[in-house]
């Protein structure tokens, strides 16, 4: 799909089927490579929404257009829903996310890489995304671009002290160009966000650092999240957005859901078949 222009989107039916699609792809390269599953699970809507919803401006068969918004990753260890994703918009063949996931040639590393077609940045030590999609926006703005730019962020991630530095300095650039989507699933690696950080008030602090604040209640509700997204370019605004989704870690196989153990272990032979069959029971 080619996407020149943001579309109306999607009837909610068919993104519900295409979310389903992505976990059952997700789940077989975490059983086959491992990856951090229940980090991709939360985000399935969110990037469902923004490829398949008609808010992202893109095209596949030109992953360098100028004019395409920039959309960066930086819960960089969610690479594998990502890949899944533009392998199935295709950027880049399928056959990659058999062959060459983490194995093989190893074209898809256990990180989001700038040199997979269809990543604007490489992520790792978390807490550089938002910084980065500054430094974007800001050249964007003042070379008069119209691309928006879009950062999906892990809640935990925010305890990061560089993730205020860029808040600060997009608030005070007025960059409207600049829309970050924090995954609220409240699980940070092993524990729950507020067990060591306690990032609550946390829309209130954004809203201190100046910056415009939508919270979705249901991060998987397509609704919720299309009302909450913008497509219009500028946003007319004078300050940049954040997206608050509030998801659930591991959505979509109840073994995986809310449990911070899911943030390492291995999909497992054992496991693996009951699985497969809570996502085929949930296909739309």
């Amino acid at each position: 799909m080619t996407l020149r222009d943001a579309q109306t989107g999607s009837d909610h039916g068919s993104l519900a089927r295409k979310a389903n699609e992505l976990r059952k792809a997700v789940l077989e390269m975490c059983y086959a490579a491992g990856g951090h599953i229940s980090t991709c699970y939360s985000y399935v809507e969110i990037l469902v929404a923004l490829y398949w919803g008609g808010v992202l401006r893109h095209d596949p068969t030109n992953p360098q257009w100028e004019r395409r918004d920039r959309l960066l990753l930086s819960k960089g260890h969610g690479e594998t829903l990502l890949f899944a994703a533009l392998a199935d918009l295709g950027y880049f063949p399928k056959e990659w996310t058999e062959t060459s996931y983490r194995k093989g040639l190893c074209r898809l590393g256990g990180h989001v890489d700038h040199k997979v077609p269809g990543v604007e940045t490489t992520a790792g030590a978390l807490g550089h995304g938002l910084g980065i999609a500054c430094g974007m926006a800001w050249a964007a703005k003042e070379a008069g671009a119209d691309h928006n730019h879009f950062v999906i962020m892990g809640d935990a991630e925010c305890s990061e002290g560089s993730v205020w530095e860029a808040a600060l300095f997009a608030a005070r650039h007025g960059l409207d160009n600049l829309i970050a989507i924090v995954d609220r699933n409240y699980i940070g690696s092993l524990d729950f966000t507020e067990n060591y950080i306690a990032l609550e008030p946390f829309a209130d602090k954004w809203k201190a650092f100046g910056w415009d604040v939508v919270e979705v209640a249901d991060g998987h509700d397509f609704g919720q999240l299309l009302e909450a997204l913008p497509r219009e370019r500028p946003r007319r605004a004078d300050r940049p957005l954040l997206v608050i989704a509030h998801t659930t870690k591991g959505k979509g196989v109840t073994l995986f859901e809310n449990d911070p153990i899911w943030h390492v272990r291995g999909v497992t032979d054992d496991l693996i078949d009951e699985a497969r069959a809570q996502l085929n029971r949930a296909e739309p």
